[in-house]
């Protein structure tokens, strides 16, 4: 039996089978969820500036991939930038993972659920 950390997707190609992991899709979800203007970081993650020096599979703290037969469900607890609007940027950051993950693997997305589990606020 297959630990569930190390289950992976797999499609049959024209050419061989291709197998995607679900750090991967996890990977690709933060970085898009970080690239949101209003998204301070991921919860509980590391900063965009250190993922070339930490290696990428840290990035993937703060989001929990399900697989299911046909579709994938992503969770996501970010910290957002104080002042911003909570509805706006959740939405932002669901079209954002959903657009990347669709458009980077081929794979259809079926629920991004955020959790703002933070505000950053500047200690200036």
């Amino acid at each position: 039996m297959e630990n569930k950390n190390s289950y992976k997707i797999k499609e049959k190609g024209i050419h061989g089978d291709v197998k995607i992991a679900d750090d991967v899709i996890a990977i690709i979800a933060a970085l898009a969820a970080t690239e949101v203007s209003g998204v301070a970081r991921m919860y509980g993650n590391i900063t965009n500036e250190l993922v070339s020096k930490l290696g990428m599979k840290k990035l993937s703290k703060g989001v929990r991939v399900k697989i299911e037969k046909d579709a994938i469900i992503v969770d996501l607890a970010i910290e957002l930038e104080y002042g911003v609007s909570v509805p706006e940027i959740s939405s932002k950051v669901q079209d954002r993972v959903k657009t990347a993950i669709e458009n980077m693997t081929g794979l259809k997305v079926k629920e991004v659920n955020v959790r703002v589990a933070g505000v950053a606020v500047d200690d200036e």
